[in-house]
């Protein structure tokens, strides 16, 4: 076990240390500092750190999109944790020297051989490369070496700390059977169809106490009062000319869509021979096997042998056979490119022929669109140059073909030009002190806003919302008659009847789910269903509501996980890879901080500003 993880993390190393020999070109430093700190006087040196803070700023950057600035790195806290890492390495280094731990130059050696980045064309090792490569690294050969056999001895060591760790069956198996176990759950549902009477109608104080009682519902968030000035292609589609000259051109090059031959969608599976061929024909007509069983056994997926839509041309040889066939049939052997094949028809293409006179019509819009998209952002600069001379949302709507508009905006919002996601986006940042300024929408569309006022969360008058209030009231209404008529079958269960006795005598149907899983939904359920049921005892009784309907549930039976459950198995080596890893990790973490804080390490601030000073 140990000897494999130390292999492992042997291997994570050599591509660690190709990694960083691949980051030729870092940030030079020299001078008579050759260290930015030491671990019981083994050094960390400039070049390793100034290399490896270097490597992590191109790979946050390239995250990013763009060169990372050092002072950038510096908010992500870059230098301090390659300042750390560096000094646990050491740290680690030290421990393995105090434990006695080494390699000999025999396994130096071939670690080596095996870099491909001293390789030469024919894959074998190059001085000529080794030298080149260390050069470009800013290492010499004794410093890469040393590190080498100092990055393996540590490997060894944290392999030796992380090794055996897991976690005990028990503690596995507690957990398996708490997220395996089921229960088996009788339940009956009742909706509106199951109301002993109807909801009478709700008089207009009714409505109003329950529109006060639930005053909450019906009050709106807080909105911002925003006014805009928009410019949308839609506005200008109808204005832009259109060439029909462009319109005709378009219709040519696009011509294949227009007019298109009868189609067929079909699938082809080739074989060796005919013979094989009319083998797997035969199966077919005499129900031994099927089309999609054939396939499986070729060891092919269904998408391996979709052709799509075809038309005569494509199939060659095999087309008239194919296209006399109707949408289901399964035809040949027919030779086709690949050999005898057997051909499955799954649809039906009719040709196709649109005219010049209704393509035309697609093609103007289609056209128009794209000018009006281009004419809007004509705009876009004209409309910034008035705003940065001082003109107002309202100057700009009057000046230019841009239209003024307010919105009350809260979020969610989801009409007129709050349906943009842009706008929603540029909302919910705008604030008093913002300028406007001109924006995009992802249309092709310019807008420009200001921020007017912020509206305080405010109930919304009775009268706008009554329809709703209605409906709330009526669900209401029937949640509670149902949960009524829940009660007092629980009180005939509690009064020694059963419960399927009980709802046959109320007209009831009682349904039962044999396995309910802790994670998972049991269909026509509220949100929290099964974990309330996972909380009850056997035989309890619960009610619950949700999708306008009052479920009564009834916990018959807690069934732990079968021994021999597959599921139960997988998921028991599952929990215990995860948490023996967490563990692992964990005893990791503590013993570096143990054997750092063990050992007397020195920081050289000077030679850190001295660096970071060349960074900036």
């Amino acid at each position: 076990m140990a000897s494999k993880k130390s292999k492992g993390a042997m291997w994570i190393i050599m591509a660690l240390l190709i990694l960083g020999l691949g980051g030729f070109g870092a940030t030079s430093f020299t001078g008579s500092v050759s260290r930015v700190a030491t671990v019981e006087g083994k050094p960390v040196r400039i070049d390793s750190y100034s290399r490896e803070l270097q490597n992590q700023m191109n790979q946050l950057g390239q995250q990013m999109g763009q060169a990372m600035t050092f002072e950038q790195a510096q908010a992500f806290g870059l230098p301090e944790g390659v300042l750390a890492r560096l000094v646990s390495n050491r740290a680690l280094d030290a421990e393995a020297d105090r434990l006695g731990l080494s390699v000999g130059d025999g396994t130096l050696r071939d670690q080596i051989l095996q870099i491909q980045a001293f390789q030469g064309p024919d894959g074998s090792f190059s001085r000529d490369s080794y030298t080149f490569a260390l050069d470009n690294a800013g290492l010499t050969e004794e410093e890469f070496e040393s590190d080498l056999r100092a990055e393996t001895a540590r490997s060894i060591l944290q392999a030796a700390v992380v090794s055996a760790t897991e976690m005990p069956a028990t503690y596995s198996d507690t957990l398996v059977a708490f997220l395996a176990e089921t229960r088996q759950v009788s339940m009956i549902r009742m909706g509106v169809d199951q109301l002993d009477a109807p909801i009478p109608d709700p008089t207009e104080q009714e409505l109003r106490a329950f529109y006060e009682e639930n005053i909450d519902d019906y009050t709106a968030p807080e909105k911002k009062r925003i006014t805009y000035a928009l410019l949308s292609p839609d506005a200008l589609v109808d204005t832009v000319p259109v060439d029909d000259s462009a319109i005709r051109q378009v219709y040519e090059d696009r011509i294949d869509q227009f007019e298109q031959p009868e189609r067929r969608l079909v699938e082809r599976l080739p074989f060796v021979d005919e013979a094989a061929a009319q083998a797997a024909r035969d199966q077919i007509e005499a129900g031994e096997t099927d089309f999609e069983t054939l396939v499986e056994d070729r060891g092919l997926t269904l998408n391996d042998v979709d052709l799509g839509d075809v038309s005569r041309d494509d199939l060659g040889t095999a087309a008239e056979t194919v296209f006399e066939a109707n949408s289901g049939a399964i035809v040949g052997p027919v030779d086709s490119d690949l050999g005898p094949a057997l051909f499955r028809v799954n649809g039906v293409l009719a040709a196709t022929s649109v005219d010049y006179g209704t393509a035309s019509l697609m093609i103007r819009e289609e056209l128009a669109a794209d000018a009006a998209r281009r004419a809007v952002q004509a705009q876009a600069e004209p409309a910034e140059d008035l705003l940065a001379g001082g003109a107002t949302l309202e100057d700009l709507a009057a000046e230019t073909e841009m239209e003024l508009g307010t919105v009350d905006w809260y979020p969610g919002l989801s009409e007129g030009i709050a349906a943009y996601a842009d706008f929603e986006d540029a909302a919910t940042a705008l604030s008093s002190d913002d300028y406007p300024e001109i924006l995009q929408l992802d249309d092709g569309g310019i807008y420009a806003m200001r921020l007017d006022e912020v509206l305080p969360p405010a109930p919304e008058p009775f009268e706008d919302v009554a329809e709703r209030v209605a409906d709330n009231w009526e669900a209401a209404q029937t949640d509670d008659a149902l949960t009524e008529k829940a009660q007092a079958i629980i009180d005939r269960v509690e009064a020694g009847e059963t419960l399927e006795d009980a709802a046959t005598d109320m007209g009831l149907t009682v349904m039962v789910e044999p396995q309910v899983t802790r994670n998972g939904a049991v269909l026509g359920t509220p949100r929290g269903f099964n974990a309330e049921v996972f909380e009850m005892e056997e035989g309890a009784l619960t009610v619950s509501q949700g999708f306008g309907a009052v479920i009564l549930a009834r916990l018959d039976a807690i069934t732990p996980p079968a021994e021999d459950d597959p599921r139960a198995t997988e998921l028991r080596q599952q929990v215990t890879a995860q948490v023996s890893n967490a563990l692992s990790q964990e005893i990791y973490s503590a013993y570096m901080t143990d054997v750092r804080n063990s050992k007397d390490v020195r920081i050289d601030q000077d030679a850190l500003n001295a660096i970071h000073a060349q960074f900036r």
